[in-house]
């Protein structure tokens, strides 16, 4: 089994305006690609690894 890779600190904003929410790993750091998923989440990644997500519309997904 390979090892588990470690999770960076996790940080999270919350644009209230904007009604975004910005989750990123260890400190930010600009994607060189990006790509949206199903449910609109959009992943951001730096040389194929995973450096935030962006949820758009964040307040509608949460439970009522």
């Amino acid at each position: 089994m390979p090892p588990t890779p470690k999770l960076a600190k996790v940080n999270v904003d919350y644009d209230e305006e904007a009604d975004v929410l910005y989750v990123y790993f260890g400190k930010p750091l600009a994607a060189d690609d990006s790509y949206v998923t199903d449910e609109g989440i959009i992943v951001r990644t730096r040389e194929e690894r995973i450096v935030g997500i962006t949820i758009l519309n964040a307040l509608d997904r949460l439970p009522a």
